[in-house]
């Protein structure tokens, strides 16, 4: 069972730098978007084969999750369900028989941390969220998580040390989120691998010199680190800041 996710930075944009060839060579049962930037009246993507689900942010042209999905759900759920949290598309979850899936677009923390505050309150009703999830079935959470865990997690650690997504409390929601009962399957797999990178800020050629970022995710409960077979990243992917990520799940 194949799983994609990818921030494309603006759907319609991604969509004129060959999204739709990427969408269909990737060939994934589950493909999930984070800052799509758009309602759904406002595209039509044709994806045969896929049921389409958009969570858009009341603000147009901004945030906003998608997930289509080769497998019809049980059921599908948008936001936290809390009010405070959930008017910028930033949660998209979809119930199945074995699992859940849950598409998230964590805030950033944005320039001079002046939206830290917001930020904890929201790590720590989402961590709520998927512990809540997690005690009826297992979950596979992907998505733009906008940190980076640990110092291997980016080129530049320390002048980059409390900056938005490098900040020691950033930092610690994603431990306690794994503490929780969680893996970060790509360091499951991964441990020491250096240079793995999912976003390059647009400046000072950070693409080309892999001066980049680990901020996207897939992370599982821990019940289903025995269901991993591959965690992959795709930076040959361009389209947008960020690249694909992926995980393979064997049942």
């Amino acid at each position: 069972m194949r799983f994609i996710s990818w921030n494309v930075n603006g759907l319609r944009a991604c969509v004129n730098k060959g999204f739709e060839d990427i969408f269909r060579k990737l060939d994934a049962d589950f493909f999930c978007l984070q800052e799509t930037k758009l309602q759904p009246h406002q595209i039509e993507l044709l994806t045969p084969g896929y049921n389409q689900f958009w969570c858009s942010a009341e603000k147009k042209g901004y945030s906003g999750t998608a997930i289509f999905s080769k497998i019809e759900p049980l059921d599908v759920f948008y936001g936290l369900g809390i009010k405070e949290h959930d008017s910028e598309g930033r949660v998209i979850t979809l119930e199945f028989e074995k699992f859940f899936l849950v598409c998230v677009y964590t805030p950033n923390s944005q320039d001079g941390l002046r939206r830290l505050s917001y930020r904890m309150d929201w790590e720590d009703a989402f961590r709520r969220y998927l512990i809540g999830l997690d005690a009826k079935k297992p979950v596979v959470v992907c998505g733009d998580m906008n940190v980076a865990h640990k110092e291997i997690d980016l080129k530049n650690p320390k002048t980059n040390r409390m900056n938005p997504g490098f900040t020691d409390e950033e930092r610690e929601k994603m431990t306690q989120l794994l503490d929780s009962g969680f893996t970060d399957t790509f360091r499951y797999l991964y441990p020491e691998l250096t240079g793995a990178y999912t976003w390059w800020s647009f400046r000072s050629n950070a693409r080309a010199n892999n001066t980049g970022w680990r901020i996207d995710y897939f992370i599982v409960s821990d019940s289903l680190r025995g269901n991993i077979d591959k965690a992959f990243i795709c930076p040959e992917i361009t389209g947008s800041d960020h690249c694909p990520v992926g995980l393979e799940l064997v049942w």
